[in-house]
């Protein structure tokens, strides 16, 4: 293990442990039903139509059907473009999109109800396929330097196409809300969720604008990985107009099937990349990239930022023209999924090195190290690594791990026999925090911590824990800066009644901005304590004073005040026989500042890596002929277990930010961006010839089989 050695880093037992552990923790499906209604949806099973008409049939004593008729404010959930509807307009634009709900005291009585509903369609012609759409939900444009003059000068040009697909979340916890109404007219809406503040946006809109009416709690969650940051928009206002017209609790716990046929994938994307090589190194890119933003746009367009900003990797480019569109298809709307479009942009720039330095018949790994940015190069949107690439260091301690030096010269000798062996690695980083001036003219983080009159100490954040370790690594922080006792600190599950708005829990930005709040309000309360007193301190997000102002319009300066590296390697083993992949070891460093919890961190590290590689060879969905996500159940969509990958190993490398608590940044979504890449680099030594997609499947591996016997 190698990091700055600092306390903070210390590992100590996780604040939800025991409760999770023992099974007391409660989720929002734990809680008693007394008095609360079970509220299940309707949903469409075209991919495109008009509604004519609904057939209802008679409804018994106590049980509603709330439809858009029924929202007393906007008919359409705050996310980015707000065009989502909480229930159908008068058309259809996906197979699953919510039509009505029934609410009522006997879920099986709901059920019945349900299907007796009839509704009479006039269908439409959908479009299925994004390359055939005429729908542009956003598109981006940005360059730097001279592109033409590079390609004209090159030594060689070389163009290719990479393709990615869906992506399923597969939170062990499915999407689930309840609404409670109150006489007054508020109402309290409580779930599974990663940003309360979001979703009080949402409700709020929804239920006609009075702020002072909507509260928003977060329930413990169990799981989310990017899941959770849009939908529970979506049902929170469904579950609460149906409580208003109910006038009674209603709470809605989709099953899985309904879960992942509905709910937001990761974008598959379609990158074509055309690269200019002079004197061995990269001088110009032109980059393309093409996202299925499904039927809505909910969180497309800074998806599509990520990737585009991301696409040309971790190189130096001095030259870039890049554009990139998210386009509407009548499937599942696309959104947020951890890595949030870097894995999309960080596949394609990997695959396409590794892919030149074949064809230039050089090593693949000693042209990409050539072309690494270092400290103080130009980033792609003309901003600066104003801090130190750890990269090269990383990769000496990969390799030392993994022998991949060794191995990758013996995996390229030809194989012959049963089993065929391969090894691939990556390069990349994430972004810490909002794109651009995000997190200062957007979110604007506030943060407050209260000192009680026992001495005890609360903070209060928006900032949500589903199991990643916030709540431990914001109690470490304060508990440290204050010099007492963990046990002295408290957080509880954020309630927008109590908590200010210190922004939503995404973008790996938690612990280095949230964090960063909490230390600085912690000095703050340590200055001005007196024991017995009941003291208050509140913080706001500053923006750092280094950063290159960033032109959203342009796409040019620094898109993030710092980065997040990783270096990961994969080791696979396929049986020609039977075409079953088999991952023989995987190995990462991870710069991730200094860890605040190191045992916290370093599992991230091993379930987010795990999540790359399933995205690189097993988790495969698609819709079929008729938009219809066909794999909606884990019988049919497979994610990797620690069986898959019996050896990992993960490892910290430390280059401190100096705007993050004790040198902390951005952690969450790191290690999952590269896994892919990594994973497709090794299959192709497997197959002994070049591959563009992921994942790459056992029937993919089948089929190439029989290509080369034939």
């Amino acid at each position: 293990m190698v990091h700055t050695t600092h306390p903070i880093s210390d590992s100590v037992v996780k604040l939800d442990h025991s409760a999770k552990i023992s099974g007391r923790a409660r989720y929002l499906d734990d809680l008693p039903m007394d008095g609360v209604l079970t509220g299940r949806m309707l949903r469409s099973d075209r991919a495109r139509a008009r509604i004519l008409a609904v057939h209802l049939p008679p409804l018994p004593e106590g049980y509603c059907v709330v439809d858009r008729r029924d929202v007393p404010g906007d008919n359409n959930v705050n996310i980015v473009k707000d065009d989502c509807p909480v229930f159908a307009r008068d058309t259809v634009e996906f197979i699953g999109e919510a039509i009505l709900m029934v609410a009522g005291p006997d879920p099986k009585e709901v059920e019945r109800l349900l299907r007796e509903i009839r509704v009479e369609y006039e269908d439409l012609p959908p479009v299925l396929d994004p390359a055939e759409s005429d729908t542009v939900f956003f598109e981006y444009h940005y360059a730097k330097g001279d592109t033409e003059a590079a390609f004209r000068e090159a030594d060689h040009v070389f163009t290719e196409t990479f393709h990615t697909g869906y992506q399923e979340q597969a939170y062990l916890e499915t999407q689930s809300m309840q609404a409670e109404p109150h006489p007054d007219g508020k109402v309290t809406v409580r779930g599974s969720m990663q940003c309360p503040y979001y979703v009080f946006s949402a409700v709020n809109r929804v239920m006609g604008g009075d702020p002072g009416k909507v509260q928003i709690c977060q329930e413990v969650t169990g799981g989310a990985f990017g899941g959770k940051e849009d939908y529970p928009s979506i049902i929170g206002c469904q579950v609460a107009v149906a409580a208003r017209k109910a006038g009674k609790p209603v709470r809605m716990v989709l099953d899985r099937r309904e879960d992942m046929t509905c709910t937001n994938k990761r974008h598959p994307s379609v990158g074509i990349y055309k690269v200019a090589v002079k004197g061995g190194k990269v001088t110009a890119m032109e980059i393309d990239f093409l996202l299925n933003g499904g039927a809505y746009t909910t969180l497309s367009a800074v998806v599509l930022q990520r990737t585009i900003i991301s696409s040309p990797g971790v190189y130096f480019v001095p030259n870039l023209k890049v554009r990139g569109r998210a386009v509407k298809t009548n499937t599942v709307p696309n959104g947020a999924f951890r890595g949030f479009g870097g894995p999309q942009g960080f596949f394609g720039a990997e695959m396409m090195m590794d892919h030149i330095a074949r064809k230039l018949g050089v090593n693949p790994l000693e042209f990409r190290v050539a072309n690494l940015a270092r400290q103080g190069d130009s980033t792609s949107t003309g901003g600066r690594y104003h801090f130190h690439v750890p990269l090269p260091e990383m990769l000496e301690q990969v390799d030392a791990m993994s022998d991949f030096r060794r191995k990758w010269a013996e995996y390229e000798k030809p194989q012959t026999g049963r089993y065929r062996r391969g090894i691939g690695l990556s390069f990349s980083y994430h972004g810490a925090g909002f794109t651009g001036n995000g997190e200062r003219d957007l979110i604007k983080a506030v943060l407050r911590m209260r000192k009680n009159a026992d001495d005890t100490v609360e903070i209060l954040t928006a900032g949500t824990d589903m199991g990643q370790g916030l709540k431990t690594a914001l109690v470490k922080i304060a508990a440290r800066e204050l010099d007492v006792p963990l046990e002295q600190v408290r957080i509880q599950n954020p309630d927008t009644d109590r908590v200010p708005d210190s922004g939503p829990t995404v973008a790996s930005r938690s612990t280095m901005i949230v964090g960063e709040l909490v230390r600085r309000a912690a000095c703050r309360l340590k200055e001005i304590w007196k024991s017995g007193r009941v003291l208050e301190v509140e913080e706001h997000y500053v923006h750092p004073e280094f950063l290159i102002p960033f032109d959203a319009e342009a796409f040019t300066g620094d898109a993030y005040p710092t980065y997040s590296w990783t270096v990961q390697v994969v080791e696979l083993e396929v049986d020609t026989l039977t075409a079953v992949p088999k991952v023989l070891g995987a190995w990462g460093s991870f710069d991730v500042g200094t860890p605040i919890d190191e045992k916290v961190v370093i599992g991230q590290m091993e379930g987010g890596f795990l999540q790359g590689i399933g995205m690189g060879g097993m988790e495969y969905a698609a819709a079929d002929g008729s938009g219809r996500i066909r794999n909606a159940s884990f019988a049919d969509y497979l994610i990797p277990t620690s069986m898959d990958v019996p050896h990992m190993e993960c490892v910290l490398n430390t280059a401190e930010y100096p705007e993050g608590p004790y040198g902390a940044k951005g952690a969450g979504e790191l290690p999952t961006v590269g896994g892919a890449s990594a994973y497709l680099q090794a299959m192709e030594q497997c197959m002994a010839r070049p591959l563009n997609h992921v994942p790459y499947t056992m029937d993919d591996i089948m089929a190439g089989l029989r290509e080369v016997e034939a």
